[in-house]
């Protein structure tokens, strides 16, 4: 079993290998569009970059989106939950179906009830009385028999559709949670980043960081993907433990993670992230059978305000742009978008970095 650290050293970073092969072609910083991408930057799916680019140097957002559902499950939730609602449904209109014939069988029984005292009148007989009697004792029965058989198949039909709405619900988490680490995936991330900016106080009191592990590919070369998996999963727990209660912690791909959080100032946001990057970098990632050392293992992140954005998109590639300052500038460290170069105003960077 693994324990934490730092990774080594690769000629050409990963996360600047898709940046560039991005930018390139056009294409706009999704995260869903990184999925893509850091599938084809790392090699490890011939037939995804064959179909990208048998797209062309210029490939639109529709054909990317199509790619992305063919290829990676998690984009698929959508069409499970679609099969779950149409079984609910299906259940509704059965129920309907038996309140339908009830309501016919009290019309009937209704109609029986017209007919037979329209013949009650003062010349009436015994014997026509008693067969009077015995017709509405009859529908009555029949009535409640029936109505206690709908009542019974209602319960069923009440019990069949409770349970087609709790698959509902684990469909739903399932299609927002990414298998490997178990916290949100990229679908429920590209979500919770488009809420931000729904109302103003989203877009005031919220924040993004995105955090990337350093010289992953490297580190999966030489340990294998079983231990790098084991590392993600690690890395993704410390991250969700220090980020800290009502956070919105999420693998948005690869060695990448994003934090959207909320109602923290600039300099609040920055202290979460660097005592984030500081768990990871003390943790100790080792094997506890062979006491093989894994480490070290750091982050490296970017921080955005969302105020400083003009929408989700801008956001995450504002972000981003800012753990890239992170990376050329030595890695292991959290730089603030809002410190960077703008072109207009020349400000120095505002990195924490490790001593």
């Amino acid at each position: 079993m693994l324990a934490a650290a730092e990774r080594t050293v690769q000629p050409v970073d990963v996360a600047t290998k898709i940046a560039m092969t991005m930018r390139q072609m056009g294409v706009v910083g999704l995260p869903r569009n990184y999925e893509i991408f850091y599938e084809i930057c790392t090699g490890s799916n011939e037939e995804l970059w064959n179909e990208v680019r048998a797209l062309g140097p210029r490939p639109t957002q529709v054909q990317l989106d199509n790619i992305g559902r063919k290829f990676f499950a998690s984009t698929n939730g959508s069409s499970v939950v679609d099969q779950a609602r149409d079984v609910i449904a299906t259940k509704i209109e059965e129920v309907m179906a038996l309140l339908r014939r009830e309501r016919s069988s009290l019309e009937k029984y209704g109609s029986i009830l017209d007919t037979t005292s329209s013949g009650l009148n003062p010349n009436i007989t015994q014997d026509i009385l008693l067969r009077i009697v015995g017709i509405m004792s009859a529908a009555t029965e029949n009535t409640l028999e029936q109505g206690r058989q709908i009542a019974s198949s209602i319960e069923d039909k009440s019990a069949e559709l409770e349970k087609v709405k709790s698959t509902l619900e684990e469909y739903k988490k399932l299609a927002d949670t990414d298998p490997l680490t178990h916290i949100w995936n990229r679908r429920a991330f590209d979500k919770e980043l488009a809420r931000i900016y729904d109302t103003e106080k989203g877009r005031m009191f919220n924040a993004l960081i995105i955090a990337d592990i350093d010289r992953f590919k490297e580190f999966n070369d030489r340990h294998g993907h079983p231990v790098g998996d084991r590392i993600l999963q690690l890395v993704a727990q410390m991250i969700q433990e220090n980020a800290g209660p009502g956070m919105f912690v999420a693998r948005t791909g690869g060695e990448e993670f994003a934090i959207i959080a909320e109602g923290l100032s600039e300099d609040g946001i920055s202290r979460i992230a660097e005592e984030i990057r500081m768990a990871v970098e003390a943790a100790p990632f080792t094997n506890s059978e062979t006491g093989v050392n894994f480490g070290p293992v750091t982050l490296s992140l970017g921080i955005c305000m969302a105020s400083e954005a003009t929408g989700p998109e801008d956001l995450y590639v504002k972000a981003d742009r800012a753990l890239y300052a992170s990376k050329v500038s030595g890695r292991n460290q959290v730089a603030r978008h809002s410190a960077l170069v703008d072109g207009k105003s020349r400000k120095n960077w505002f990195i924490y970095r490790k001593d």
